[in-house]
């Protein structure tokens, strides 16, 4: 008679295959898209809640507000994808994270399109994403996936 043991593992550890700092930046990762996503959900509340206030949200500033939302949870869901060992997944991740950060200065750097509020809250959802830029691209994940 043998005796069998189950170990649970969450699906960061078992897309390490035993390699810890892959989980540990995955990690860092997901909180800074945490963020990112709720940074955007709450700036589509504040549009919801300003609609009727056409200098501070017009047809842009809506438009605006839902693609970002809607990248932040793609984002996010494509991370999970990566962190479980999807290399397709990493990859997307690894380039939308430099496309979204460039795309967020430009609006940024736009004069007149966007009001005061919006840019702020751009400006915090890029410098998450900058984050995440700098750590998926970064030579420790890079060389921890390529041993893989």
């Amino acid at each position: 008679m043998t005796t069998q043991t189950t170990t649970t593992t969450n699906s960061t550890e078992h897309a390490t295959s035993g390699q810890p700092g892959t989980a540990a930046v995955f990690h860092k990762i997901q909180l800074l898209l945490g963020g990112y996503l709720g940074v955007s959900v709450l700036a589509l509340v504040a549009i919801v809640l300003m609609r009727n206030h056409t200098a501070e949200v017009n047809s842009t500033v809506w438009g605006q507000g839902i693609v970002v939302a809607a990248s932040a949870l793609g984002a996010f869901m494509i991370a999970l994808r990566a962190a479980r060992g999807s290399r397709s997944a990493y990859r997307r991740l690894r380039i939308l994270s430099v496309v979204v950060v460039a795309a967020i200065a430009v609006k940024i750097a736009l004069p007149g399109v966007f009001p005061l509020w919006v840019k702020a809250e751009l400006g915090v959802a890029g410098l998450l994403m900058l984050g995440v830029a700098v750590l998926v691209n970064g030579s420790q994940l890079r060389s921890l996936r390529a041993a893989k």
